[in-house]
């Protein structure tokens, strides 16, 4: 079974004429790491957001095709099994992070899921020291650099221990040794099984990718 099937998706956001999807068709299974390129504006993050569901729930348009997760209609599913199943991280990382510590935005999601208080500490400690980020752990958000503002928002969305990661031009905020890090664990998380899709225009940052997508006009 794949882990995400794209089958002849297009989309088109409300008041705008032209298509930025148009019969779009990819298989990714499961484990593998993929990486999507093309041009700027080709819809990269638009197809992110179908794939996880933001597509039709926050973002609406005109939407055709079907995204199969795990061989389920992504629009069958409930937000807490979309959230568990499928993580996303943005470009810009104050997107994602509202709360006064780094420990109260690790906790969030998790406690709205009803995990046990004392599994969540477990994650938090887990990851924080994956992200040698441990120091930080009762700091406010808006007090870290846009480099570290990221890998607390990686960490948020694998606290809630998703299957498929979607990063999309994740390291473009980060310096060298925080994209080492990031590669490091990205290379962890396919080691686990975890499947992961990365955006970037950097080839740089897309070596530990699998298979490369290109996104565009052929």
């Amino acid at each position: 079974m794949n882990a995400v099937e794209v089958k002849n998706l297009s989309f088109k956001y409300n008041n705008v004429d032209e298509y930025i999807l148009r019969d779009v068709n990819l298989n990714i299974k499961v484990g593998e790491t993929v990486a999507i390129i093309g041009q700027s504006g080709c819809g990269k993050s638009t197809l992110c957001n179908c794939i996880c569901g933001l597509i039709p729930r926050v973002y609406t348009g005109e939407l055709s095709g079907e995204v199969l997760i795990f061989g389920e209609n992504i629009i069958n599913f409930s937000i807490a099994d979309t959230v568990t199943k499928i993580g996303i991280i943005f470009q810009n990382p104050s997107t994602q992070l509202f709360s006064p510590t780094i420990e109260d935005e690790l906790a969030f999601g998790p406690e709205n899921l009803c995990v046990d208080r004392e599994e969540i500490g477990k994650r938090i400690e887990r990851i924080l020291k994956i992200m040698n980020m441990e120091q930080y752990r009762y700091d406010n958000p808006n007090n870290l650099s846009g480099g570290q503002q990221q890998l607390i928002a990686i960490a948020s969305v694998l606290m809630l221990n998703p299957s498929i990661l979607i990063c999309d031009e994740i390291m473009s905020w980060i310096d060298d040794e925080g994209k080492q890090i990031i590669k490091n664990l990205l290379l962890k998380l396919k080691e686990e099984g975890k499947t992961i899709i990365m955006v970037d225009h950097e080839l740089e940052n897309i070596q530990i990718a699998d298979r490369i997508i290109y996104l565009g006009e052929q």
